[in-house]
């Protein structure tokens, strides 16, 4: 018998960095992280719209449902061809094209609510799917660049957080627009249509726009940094941009690219259950005010337990396991499992916003592990991009499937089945993860 393979010290410490080096990343990434984040200021505005533009028009639950799945499905899609194209055009063109995209199809969305047809707003909405699947092919391309292979689940908490400062903006200002508020003594802002839940947004991504496209260098050797993480296998050569034949058949003919993106399907399934339909259901179920205090509170909290999970998920994994995303992700899962079977008891409002902070603990937890850590480790600089599409899309196609199988279950059975209809994604999930987490890595090739 041989020996053993040797594995790579993911533990070393890495070479110094140097002068300015730190200060100008993280100038670059919140810069990229602010504009990922009105990203999902024009996306999680919908979950706010819902109950309003299903009152003022009479559209039922499933109706919603085929709005948003059509979102989903063209933001699937939109992932797999757009991280192909970002691969070769570059993370800061890539976003750029996105929020443009966004933001006038969300101006054109409030503009919609004139002729209050559910076709057009099917559309739009898919439309604005597709354009906002350029947004995290970006921010992971751009992102790989500047970080070395062991930061990389740790930064993968850093961009779960950026994803909820969104949400965490959204919670707040958007229910205000809703009930109207006051700026001080300044002026009083009377309670608004729901249409300015897209045009606040799109005002504030444009603003957003206009830094990024000033600050925002794609690689450290275009702000001037070179040499950098020496060693490393991903940044030994210093192009970042691939051909996109090369790209696919290196990502799509790697089999653990699949298991993880199903794995991620099950998570999209549970996340945006949660993500889309809260609001809802706490105002059908438990009657509250979108601008009451409990209501509030679960509006900080969701987001905020959300970046912890993400954060730490990250962190587990690079400083305890190697870097290792499968096993954490395993865990994760089971932990959400013996969550949602806790909360199918709930009954008092109390229960219920526990058990939905807790469920979104988890479920951000193998968000951000499976998709940019995961994606990263795999494609590294020339291709994480087309592998976290390739993932990421799964996660909206089983959210896709998932808003149509709950939409019917809530038109035909009521809320009472809610949390039943997550169940059989945290035992997939599980078993998926479990299936390669003996694996040290996820590189096409690499059998150890």
């Amino acid at each position: 018998m041989g020996n053993p393979p040797v594995l790579p010290d993911r533990r070393a410490e890495p070479p110094p960095l140097p002068a300015g080096y730190r200060a100008r990343r993280g100038l670059n990434w919140a810069t990229v992280g602010l504009m990922y984040t009105s990203y999902y200021f024009c996306r999680y505005n919908f979950a706010y719209a819902n109950k309003a533009i299903s009152d003022e028009f009479g559209f039922s639950k499933s109706d919603i449902s085929t709005i948003l799945s059509m979102q989903f499905v063209a933001y699937g899609c939109g992932q797999i061809l757009n991280g192909l194209l970002t691969d070769r055009i570059g993370g800061k063109k890539a976003m750029l094209i996105g929020a443009i995209g966004t933001i006038t199809i969300n101006l054109l969305f409030g503009v919609a609510s004139f002729w209050g047809l559910l076709s057009l707003f099917t559309l739009l909405w898919g439309l604005n799917g597709y354009i906002q699947s350029f947004g995290s092919p970006g921010f992971i391309k751009t992102n790989t660049a500047w970080f070395s292979e062991r930061q990389r689940g740790t930064f993968a908490g850093i961009f779960g957080f950026m994803i909820n400062l969104g949400r965490l903006a959204a919670n707040k200002l958007l229910p205000l627009l809703l009930a109207g508020f006051a700026l001080g003594s300044l002026a009083q802002i009377p309670p608004l249509h729901w249409r300015w839940l897209f045009w606040v947004p799109a005002f504030i991504a444009s603003l957003v726009a206009v830094v990024f496209a000033l600050v925002v260098k794609d690689t450290p050797e275009e702000a001037g940094y070179t040499g950098l993480f020496r060693g490393e296998a991903d940044h030994a050569d210093q192009e970042v941009r691939a051909e996109i034949g090369t790209v696919f058949r290196h990502i799509a003919s790697n089999p653990l690219v699949w298991v993880i993106a199903v794995a991620y399907a099950c998570t999209g399934a549970v996340r945006q259950a949660v993500d889309q339909w809260f609001p809802v259901y706490f105002q059908e179920v438990h009657h509250l005010q979108m601008t009451g205090r409990q209501f509030q509170w679960l509006g900080y909290m969701i987001p905020l337990v959300a970046s912890c999970g993400s954060f730490l998920s990250g962190w587990v994994s690079d400083r305890f396991f190697h870097s290792r995303r499968a096993p954490v992700a395993g865990g994760i899962y089971l932990i959400e499992l013996v969550v949602i079977l806790a909360a199918t008891r709930v009954t008092s409002v109390n229960w219920a916003i526990l058990f939905f902070i807790l469920v979104s603990f988890t479920v951000n937890s193998t968000h951000s592990l499976l998709g940019p850590a995961a994606a990263m480790d795999i494609g590294g600089r020339k291709m994480a991009a087309f592998a976290s599409g390739c993932i990421d899309a799964f996660q909206y196609f089983g959210a896709a499937l998932g808003m149509k199988v709950l939409g019917y279950v809530l038109d035909h059975h009521g809320w009472g089945y809610y949390f039943y209809y997550m169940i059989p994604f945290g035992i997939i999930g599980a078993i998926l993860m479990f299936s390669i987490a003996h694996r040290h890595s996820l590189k096409k090739g690499d059998t150890h």
